[in-house]
């Protein structure tokens, strides 16, 4: 018996190892690609915030971050760049959370609502800048509008309006992806939760803050961590439309870099780009804390 027991064993040990080479052979591949693709690249920028520059090789430790941190084209840039993603990303996350919730109740035209928040999604972004430039240009549609209110033209993308205009791009081009996340999250929460909560005579705002807001918790921190991806990448939009050297207003940290890279300043790019890093790095931590918080008694 214990002979057939300790053979049984050792069949299943040998099963798990197979498996467990298996699982590894197959995440080779991936594991190499990342390795190839991300850490490599990464490591490789590392060393050169570290150095003089290329050709010399020479170690200055910390002396490109003091640089870049006391730039004012930096300093300008940064808070540009959190100025937008603080208020961009809320924004794209409460009014898609907003329309998701919307949508997800008995109204009409939901199909038609749908397509219309989705359609940004098909359209490719040189039509997207080619729209906003016939729109905001200085003798463009809204200037156009405005001026039936007896309101003077303004030059939208050479003004301190030009981050309103950023961000209302990007909110439409984003706003029907968040959305359709926020559809399927809601359409999850239990039935049973809800209809007893509405039989306790809960209110709707209770329903919606102990509720729906704890079921919806994993895709809100998801949505936000897009969203603020998406905010950091919003460059390709203002460059395609204001060029290299936009107004003040809109100088964002890709800006520096990618002036800093056609300058072949690549310590102080690699310099900026760590420091941006951490700073990404710190926030999606916090908003994972946050929601650990507030999502841990669903998960119970």
């Amino acid at each position: 018996m214990k002979i057939a027991r300790k053979k049984k064993d050792r069949n299943i040990l040998k099963y798990q190892q197979k498996g467990r080479r298996f699982s590894i052979f197959c995440l080779m591949p991936s594991f190499s690609g990342v390795m190839l693709f991300f850490i490599a690249p990464f490591m490789v920028v590392i060393y050169y915030s570290l150095i003089d520059n290329p050709i010399n090789h020479e170690f200055v430790f910390f002396s490109n971050f003091v640089d870049v941190f006391n730039n004012a084209a930096f300093k300008q840039a940064a808070a540009n760049t959190l100025k937008f993603s603080g208020i961009a990303v809320p924004l794209a996350v409460s009014l898609s959370l907003l329309l998701a919730m919307m949508l997800n109740s008995k109204i009409p035209f939901r199909s038609q609502f749908r397509t219309f928040f989705l359609s940004p999604m098909m359209v490719p972004i040189a039509s997207i800048v080619l729209i906003w430039q016939v729109l905001f240009h200085y003798n463009g549609i809204v200037n156009d509008m405005l001026g039936i209110f007896s309101v003077h033209k303004i030059d939208w993308f050479k003004s301190e309006y030009a981050p309103i205009v950023i961000v209302i791009l990007f909110l439409w081009k984003n706003l029907g992806y968040n959305m359709i996340l926020f559809m399927a999250a809601l359409s999850s929460i239990p039935r049973e939760i809800l209809e007893v909560a509405e039989m306790e005579s809960a209110k709707p705002w209770q329903i919606f803050w102990y509720i729906k807001i704890r079921y919806l918790s994993a895709t809100i921190l998801f949505v936000t961590i897009m969203s603020l991806i998406n905010s950091f990448k919003v460059f390709r939009e203002i460059y395609l439309l204001t060029g290299d050297y936009p107004f003040s207003s809109v100088y964002m940290l890709q800006h520096y870099m990618n002036n800093a890279f056609s300058r072949l300043d690549y310590q102080r790019l690699s310099a900026g780009a760590i420091m941006m890093s951490i700073a990404m790095i710190i926030i999606i931590g916090v908003m994972f804390i946050t929601e650990n918080y507030f999502g841990r008694d669903v998960e119970g």
